[in-house]
């Protein structure tokens, strides 16, 4: 099958679609979205091909400000413009932010309750098993990376081994491996040339 009988990938069909969208991937990711987009736009929806997600989140993750709302940003401002970066802005943040508040004031009387506590501490690790089940699923997406993928896993080691096991913040750990990948991507793109 060539590339021109290929079919459109699809897409949000307006702004109230990715609003609506955008909601249900914030009421489902609690503790964290990462797995929650990927599943919701690559998977389920097929707005991005796993491709197009590493990539788009590479670049949400430069951005100040939260990921997910910058992606979301980049993905509604592709299809709508500005209309659309609003609807999924405000489809993350609409919902959340009422249930938000809605908890805090129903949890003020339970925070010294022990099993309110467990139940908090067992939701944290499960989006840390989320967060790291997607990422074994975006591996994948890295076989055609520039870097290639001894060095993609070796620069995954050192920020792990740096964060985790030395303790270095993030933002200086971040530098430190990111200084000689761009480095060594730049190398490699100016090989292919």
């Amino acid at each position: 099958m060539n590339a021109a009988a290929a079919p459109p990938q699809p897409a949000p069909g307006s702004p109230r679609h990715l609003f609506w969208a955008c909601s249900a991937i914030a009421l489902q990711g609690f503790g964290g979205v990462l797995a929650v987009v990927q599943r919701e736009l690559v998977d389920r929806r097929g707005w991005l091909t796993r491709e197009q997600f590493v990539e788009d989140w590479a670049v949400a993750q430069t951005l100040p400000g939260p990921n997910v709302v910058n992606l979301a940003l980049m993905l509604g401002d592709r299809h709508f413009g500005w209309r659309g970066a609003v609807a999924a802005v405000a489809g993350l943040l609409l919902f959340p932010l009422v249930l938000l508040l809605a908890l805090a004031l129903g949890f003020e009387g339970l925070a010294e309750v022990p099993a309110a506590q467990g139940a908090l501490r067992g939701m944290a690790a499960v989006a840390a098993g989320l967060v790291a089940g997607t990422a074994l699923k975006l591996v994948v997406a890295l076989r055609g990376n520039v870097l290639g993928p001894v060095a993609c896993a070796l620069a995954m080691a050192v920020t792990f081994g740096a964060v985790a096991l030395l303790r270095m913040p993030l933002a200086a750990a971040l530098p430190l491996v990111a200084l000689p990948t761009c480095l060594w991507a730049a190398w490699r793109l100016k090989g292919r040339r």
